[in-house]
């Protein structure tokens, strides 16, 4: 394929804010060099480095594509499918939803009856108390899938309690977590969430020695490194689950392993995610869609399929630095997952660059083809 095939070909498939380059030249000043009255591509790309940047940007966008959700084809496009979509919404919202809606209601109502005695009546019993609620947090997250008509498959051995060893995974949405509870309940470092996630937080899901922190706040991670530091070396806490992308991805890429989980000098046991797009898309957008309407969703839509593996530990190799211990358990994930590897760090969605930063690369822009123009 052509560049310029190669160009209007991703255009097209992303949508993306792009400059038109007629509104910074003068009317007129490149109606002479084509006879179409355009420019040709090569001389655009010669002219700037700028435009050599965006165009190369506009080609392969490669980041922009890691958080975002593809909407379905549409299928109800005659009329003789249009009225089995039409049942179909009504089953899905008149009788699923509802019904999902009382099993997770009586799933609360059972949990909530249970663990408050347990937490507060066998406080001095520390670890029985533990022990039940454990239980109870992976009964409730089964609650949970159940509400999606979760069809969940584990493949290899199940996560064990050991000191020195911390299970790492792929992020697609805040679900991965109550996928992975119901089998065994981990203790997992997670972003501090406001509302009432915030509550379930800082209450329920303490009891399993989850950790919280803050993007916003620096001192942070300082006080999480020494808390992941101190539980790997408990034989009796809960298993550390640690999301190392930072950021939930869309479960086609994943993009870079933060390192702070292969400097624990612990055994790293890699967790593979996959989500089946068939019924639902799992992706979380946190940036454009709240927790609670994620969850609903989920709960409106057939049902949520997904494959999970439990993959071979790995331990660091003579020689090697954390950044390539990351590395080497990134490639086994996405390999087992068949997701994409992108050399890109995922923070950067929530930076965007400043109207000033902005402004100064349009008018380089604009002055190159201004340039090129005089000396034609």
């Amino acid at each position: 394929m052509s560049s310029t095939g190669k160009l209007k070909s991703s255009s097209s498939e992303l949508d993306l804010d792009q400059p038109n380059i007629e509104d910074y030249l003068p009317t007129g000043a490149i109606i002479q060099q084509e006879p179409h009255g355009k420019l040709c591509l090569h001389d655009l790309l010669d002219i700037s480095p700028t435009l050599s940047e965006a165009a190369g940007a506009i080609v392969d966008d490669s980041f922009t594509r890691c958080f975002k959700s593809n909407p379905p084809e549409p299928w109800n496009w005659n009329v003789y499918l249009f009225p089995l979509w039409c049942f179909g919404v009504v089953v899905r919202y008149l009788i699923l939803f509802p019904a999902r809606v009382l099993v997770l209601t009586i799933g609360w109502i059972i949990f909530l009856s249970s663990f408050i005695p347990v937490h507060f009546l066998l406080k001095t019993h520390d670890k029985l108390r533990r022990s039940i609620e454990r239980s109870l947090v992976e009964m409730m997250c089964s609650f949970f899938v159940a509400s999606w008509t979760g069809v969940v498959k584990y493949h290899g051995p199940r996560p064990s309690r050991r000191p020195k060893q911390v299970f790492v995974a792929n992020h697609t949405s805040m679900i991965d977590f109550i996928v992975l509870e119901q089998m065994t309940a981990f203790a997992v470092i997670m972003q501090k969430h406001p509302g009432w996630v915030g509550l379930l937080q800082s209450t329920i899901l303490e009891s399993v020695g989850c950790i919280w922190f803050n993007r916003a706040e620096a001192k942070d991670r300082e006080i999480v490194a020494r808390k992941l530091r101190d539980h790997v070396q408990g034989a009796d806490n809960n298993p550390l689950l640690i999301f190392p992308e930072g950021t939930c991805v869309n479960n086609h890429y994943t993009v870079m392993f933060k390192k702070g989980a292969f400097e624990l000098d612990s055994t790293v046991c890699p967790v593979a995610i996959k989500y089946n797009k068939i019924f639902v898309d799992a992706f979380w957008n946190s940036r454009k869609q709240s927790f609670t309407k994620h969850l609903l969703q989920l709960m409106t839509s057939w049902a949520v399929v997904c494959d999970v593996w439990y993959l071979e530990p790995q331990n660091l190799k003579p020689g090697e630095t954390a950044i390539e211990f990351a590395e080497r358990v990134r490639d086994i994930i996405s390999l087992r997952a068949g997701l994409k590897k992108v050399p890109w760090d995922g923070y950067l969605k929530y930076s965007r660059p400043s109207p000033k930063h902005r402004e100064k690369k349009q008018q380089i822009f604009a002055e190159s083809v201004l340039r090129r123009l005089e000396e034609k």
